[in-house]
């Protein structure tokens, strides 16, 4: 997603490999385990579904650790959006096949009493498929991380009502990165949904996710989808250069799902039919979209601004440019905001941003001090002493002020392109890297990917 530091990085940091793919990625590790078949279920809470560890269940936010768990801190949660709005939160799938979506919604919603709260990680095949893909045995990895986030939930309500409002509000579709899934930004999204975003944050189903399924027609069985590692002898820029574009399209295709939901046509949602997706045929401005993503999915966003005109502007978090080929460069039309980690980018990846910036005057390229890759990640927010020294994933820098700062500059830069009347042009110094830990381009690289 980058989501975490791959067995295989020494290699890669020694130089052994042309081209590599970074370390962070995690993505030579094996595969999950044969894929496990269950009747598909909404994820509303019930016995059966709890018993597997999926679903939301109703219960009021909880923290992930208690005080003195998993390293001695403090309880750890993630945060409550701060904008005006409450927020809401469903998955929808579409389709029974693996070209159908899967995406979790996240939106303005009513404030509701005793609202339920979905799981963090809604599954514990997800928490398998991340053991595995970090490198560890599922048979202690998958508990340790069922243990430590297991009782996690998210501060939003689930399947809450929509919250009208004349002209609908702006759609931005969210990517993530490899080996992670649909739920592990939950807090950029919903940060961004408290401010009146519609965001759609989806679950790619190339190979890229630690873990997805979709669920058949037939039989309503849940049909898992591995993570699939680089095939042998297999060139991984070619690799990863055909995910990059199924995961655009998945991108164009949501969008796709937004328009037909505004068209009038009937969009039924595998998991949860009694969320009516008719109550956002007016909800969503589609004359201001814009497509977001991080890592992986923030190269899939540039790619994005290439298919599909509608989208108006990316935002690119500590994006990996690896898999985007050159030819491409020229033909991106629209402006990115890169938001970089401290500690992660290398002279080529940033060479490749400023090359962008050099055709698009619009174009901006920030970091952010004290952060590194999964700074931009709910496992800031998330990770004890012992879990951030197991998964190696600690930044200096407050990870609440580090998602003040990518959620205020990404607003800035969505109304700017987005034409949006609202006021978040009083965060437009930091898109010129101005204010406390964030600086204009990047600084010398520390990466030894």
């Amino acid at each position: 997603m980058g989501m975490g530091m791959g067995a295989a990085g020494g290699k890669w940091g020694r130089g052994r490999v042309k081209n590599p793919q970074p370390h962070w990625e995690w993505g030579q590790n094996p595969p999950i385990a044969a894929p496990r078949r269950f009747r598909c279920w909404g994820g509303a809470g019930g016995k059966g579904e709890a018993e597997r560890g999926s679903g939301c269940g109703a219960r009021p936010l909880t923290h992930c650790l208690q005080p003195g768990a998993m390293g001695g801190e403090q309880s750890l949660a993630l945060p409550p959006g701060k904008g005006p709005h409450g927020v809401g939160c469903v998955d929808v799938m579409v389709g029974h096949t693996r070209q159908g979506l899967f995406l979790r919604l996240f939106y303005p919603c009513e404030p509701r009493v005793g609202a339920e709260r979905p799981r963090w990680i809604p599954r514990y095949e997800y928490s398998q498929g991340l053991a595995q893909f970090r490198g560890r045995s599922p048979r202690w990895g998958a508990p340790l991380l069922h243990v430590a986030f297991g009782s996690c939930r998210v501060p939003v309500s689930w399947k809450g009502p929509f919250k009208p409002r004349s002209g609908g509000y702006p759609l931005v579709i969210f990517s993530h990165g490899l080996g992670a899934f649909r739920t592990l930004y939950s807090s950029i999204c919903s940060e961004l949904a408290s401010w009146g975003f519609v965001v759609a944050a989806l679950e790619h189903r190339d190979g890229s996710a630690s873990a997805t399924y979709f669920c058949t027609a037939e039989s309503g069985q849940e049909e898992w989808i591995q993570h699939q590692r680089l095939p042998p002898g297999q060139k991984e820029f070619y690799f990863r250069n055909m995910q990059v574009h199924q995961r655009a399209n998945e991108c164009v295709r949501a969008l796709r799902l937004f328009q037909a939901v505004r068209g009038g046509r009937p969009v039924p949602n595998v998991l949860h039919p009694d969320f009516d997706l008719s109550v956002l045929k007016d909800g969503v401005d589609l004359g201001k979209v814009a497509v977001m993503g991080h890592s992986f999915g923030g190269v899939t966003a540039v790619l994005a601004l290439v298919k599909e005109p509608s989208f108006r502007c990316a935002v690119a978090l500590d994006a990996w440019m690896f898999p985007l080929e050159n030819t491409l460069y020229p033909e991106v039309p629209r402006p990115v905001l890169f938001i970089n980690a401290e500690k992660f980018q290398t002279p080529e990846s940033i060479a490749k941003m400023k090359r962008l910036s050099s055709r698009n005057s619009q174009t901006r390229i920030i970091t952010v001090l004290g952060s590194v890759h999964h700074s931009q990640t709910d496992f800031a927010f998330l990770t004890g002493k012992l879990v951030r020294r197991i998964f190696n994933v600690g930044g200096t820098l407050d990870p609440h002020k580090g998602l003040d700062i990518i959620s205020r500059a990404a607003l800035a830069f969505l109304q700017r392109h987005l034409d949006l009347k609202e006021d978040f042009d009083r965060w437009e110094h930091l898109l010129d890297g101005i204010g406390d830990s964030v600086v204009p381009a990047a600084p010398p690289c520390r990466s030894n990917l």
